[in-house]
């Protein structure tokens, strides 16, 4: 079975937006005058993963970002991801849609 490379599935605004957060990770590291060894080292992650977060490849762990921010003292800004208003996340769920035997969510026919 091939493996699919996951960098050619990522739609280009995409990975505009991963370079964009990798850039800010890296000016925030070098802002607290931290080397990539010692943000590794904090993150208990090899050099080549925290080098990958700040390239923006898509292969990057969300929780090594996390880390990161957090690391940085700036894991607020995981909140400015896809905000949703509270008034719509309160409470409600996607309406399910059966289909033969499979169930689907209506946002699983949001194509």
């Amino acid at each position: 079975m091939l493996k699919k490379n996951i960098a050619v599935t990522v739609i280009p605004e995409a990975k505009q937006a991963l370079e964009a957060l990798g850039e800010r990770l890296r000016a925030s590291r070098i802002g607290q005058n931290l080397t990539i060894a010692q943000m590794a080292e904090k993150m208990l992650c090899a050099i080549n993963t925290y080098r990958d977060l700040e390239a923006g490849k898509p292969t990057a762990s969300l929780g090594n970002f996390a880390n990161a921010l957090w690391l940085l003292g700036q894991l607020e800004t995981l909140k400015e991801v896809a905000p949703v208003s509270a008034t719509l996340a309160a409470g409600r769920r996607a309406k399910r849609v059966r289909s033969g035997n499979i169930t689907l969510s209506s946002t699983d026919l949001d194509f």
